[in-house]
């Protein structure tokens, strides 16, 4: 007996279902299923595979990046210059440069502020170049010239641009003062050197420190000393009111400005 339901979707154009056709043959579904199945397959086999003397090849295997010099999680040599003499230590991959300046170097004129290259503390100049030391690995300092605040002067001495900032005040709690130097020597080697950048406005001084952050408010004070020293102006220590103890300890008493408590 015929099933009217089976003639009735053949009449209709429709096709029998996988498990209805599958003892009838191949259907036109299948044909064209099939069909797309061969032709991917003859696609990835003739991207990746290559005639060679009439013989397929065997597709060439990726082995990834090139590793070679690259470290794990083992503490790896590093060679870079610091304050003018030669470090060679050994560093972590995930260390930072403040990290290792600060604990491993003992170089702790670099400040910790806020460990997040916001606030400016905590900068070096690397090759001449005023640079965040927290947001730098370590390793990315290999093989450069590394100059922290210890570095900017003589040994045993203040450079102009420190005596500066003692003679205008530019310094009060310190934790800015390190990355505001570091900053203000690198503008004036742009600007020629201390003494060649008699043209420097103080505008161009504050762009050159938006980076750092003074808690303490010391800005035109800041400004005031790298102008002077751009200009090769030296001042006199700024007067300022100090208030120290009478002999006895017991009666504040208030020193002549400009003269000694």
């Amino acid at each position: 007996m015929v099933d009217s339901k089976r003639m009735g979707r053949r009449e209709r154009g429709g096709s029998p279902s996988e498990g209805e056709g599958a003892g009838e043959g191949l259907t036109r579904r299948g044909l064209f299923r099939r069909l797309g199945v061969a032709g991917t397959a003859a696609a990835l086999v003739n991207s990746s595979c290559k005639v060679q003397d009439g013989e397929l090849e065997a597709p060439a295997v990726d082995l990834g990046p090139d590793t070679s010099g690259a470290f794990g999680l083992d503490a790896a040599p590093l060679n870079f210059t610091l304050d003018g003499k030669a470090v060679d230590t050994k560093a972590e991959a995930r260390t930072t440069l403040l990290e290792l300046l600060r604990l491993d170097l003992d170089a702790t004129g670099t400040k910790v502020v806020c460990d997040r290259g916001a606030c400016g503390a905590c900068m070096v100049l690397v090759d001449g170049v005023a640079r965040n030391s927290c947001m730098l690995l370590a390793h990315d300092v290999a093989g450069a010239e590394v100059t922290t605040v210890a570095g900017l002067g003589a040994s045993g001495e203040l450079s102009a641009l420190q005596q500066a900032f003692v003679d205008h005040d530019a310094l009060q709690c310190g934790f800015c003062t390190s990355g505001m130097l570091i900053s203000a020597s690198a503008l004036l080697r742009k600007g020629g050197g201390p003494g060649k950048a008699a043209g420097m406005t103080a505008a161009q001084v504050e762009d050159g420190l938006a980076g750092n952050l003074c808690r303490c408010g010391t800005y035109p004070h800041v400004v005031a000393a790298v102008l002077s020293v751009a200009k090769g102006e030296r001042v006199d220590r700024v007067p300022t009111e100090r208030i120290a103890l009478g002999e006895d300890g017991s009666k504040p008493a208030r020193a002549q400005k400009g003269g000694a408590a």
